[in-house]
């Protein structure tokens, strides 16, 4: 029996890729395929509808899967995290040039004052009839939310004085450079495309926005439990190995190569050393947790979807009730964590 695991390409797809790659699929007695999908939404529905065995998957859209207010209504599980952060909010080089001018200068690594700006060139821009048009990956994503922080640090109101827009993540800096949008936030490594290729520039890392926020799972429907415990130990163990610091060469040429992101493999290890070049004119950001894999994004908490629903009360996405918020932390599953681990 062979398995078929999607992805969407981006860096914390990792875990998935070392694991097939590696052989710890392959030590653990499994055949899988990897299956690279173009957008999350089509990742969704295959998962779904029986196409997919497994995928690497944004942790607030498993919780709206499982909930049935994203696609299909899913039977899913979460055994195990895939890793924190990875995300930045990048704009135009136009709209960073209109920050500068309407704030009349800021200090580009102090995050408020970086907000406030963004939010006068809002508000300027809506105030002349052309509001911002704001890319995300999805509706339920920790992209979004982030996104809101990032205006809501600033006093801007997303909703009223912007519009957002969904695209998938390997087209989303296209869409920057095509002038489609005027700003996204999106996970590694498309944020670090746009300011390679000289048209965007990083203004801030989610992982300030906030800092050790859950990210991509591995989600499984239901019926495939009962036997993931070598998938488990698997994935796990390529986590490990994505963590340590002499493997960032090894991976960064991994994931770069065609099969998985087909891009630069020096802007895979910026973003795996948290060296990130945030300008075109090679401004660099240090973050040591720009993207975390291994022990410390592993465990499966149901703490994290309280997190969640909180997050899509504040967007209006969700009432909250206790029964919805039980049903939120019930595809958490850290039994089955622990019993791949027993094992």
């Amino acid at each position: 029996m062979r398995l078929a695991l999607g992805y969407v390409p981006l860096i914390d797809a990792a875990a998935l890729i070392v694991a097939v790659e590696r052989g710890f699929t392959a030590a653990e007695g499994l055949a899988v395929d990897l299956v690279r999908e173009p957008s999350w939404a089509t990742l969704r529905d295959k998962l779904a509808l029986g196409h997919l065995d497994g995928a690497h998957m944004l942790a607030p859209l498993a919780i709206a899967s499982a909930l049935g207010i994203s696609g299909p209504e899913t039977d899913l599980a979460i055994p195990l995290g895939l890793n924190l952060n990875g995300n930045a909010v990048t704009v135009s080089r136009p709209l960073w040039a209109a920050m500068v001018e309407e704030a009349g200068g800021f200090d580009a690594d102090d995050l408020d004052g970086v907000a406030r700006a963004f939010a006068k060139a809002a508000r300027a821009r809506a105030g002349r009839g052309r509001p911002l048009t704001l890319g995300t990956v999805h509706p339920f994503s920790s992209h979004t939310y982030q996104l809101r922080m990032f205006a809501a640090r600033g006093g801007l109101d997303l909703d009223a004085e912007t519009r957002m827009v969904v695209i998938p993540p390997p087209w989303i800096a296209e869409a920057l450079r095509g002038g489609q949008i005027d700003g996204f936030c999106a996970g590694s490594p498309w944020n670090s495309v746009a300011v390679a290729q000289g048209y965007g520039r990083i203004a801030a890392f989610g992982c300030d926005l906030a800092p050790d926020g859950p990210e991509k799972v591995l989600a499984l429907p239901g019926y495939a439990t009962a036997g993931c415990a070598p998938l488990v130990r698997a994935v796990r163990r390529a986590g490990h190995w994505c963590a340590e610091p002499g493997n960032r060469r090894e991976l960064a040429r991994l994931l770069a190569h065609p099969d998985h992101l087909g891009i630069d493999p020096d802007l895979v290890g910026r973003a795996l050393a948290g060296t990130v070049v945030v300008d075109p004119d090679g401004t660099e950001r240090s973050a040591p947790r720009f993207v975390v894999f291994g022990a410390a994004a592993e465990r499966p908490l149901p703490a994290q979807a309280d997190w969640f629903v909180e997050r899509m009360r504040e967007a209006g996405q969700i009432a909250p009730t206790p029964a919805l918020t039980a049903r939120a932390r019930a595809i958490y599953r850290p039994d089955l964590y622990e019993a791949a681990l027993a094992d």
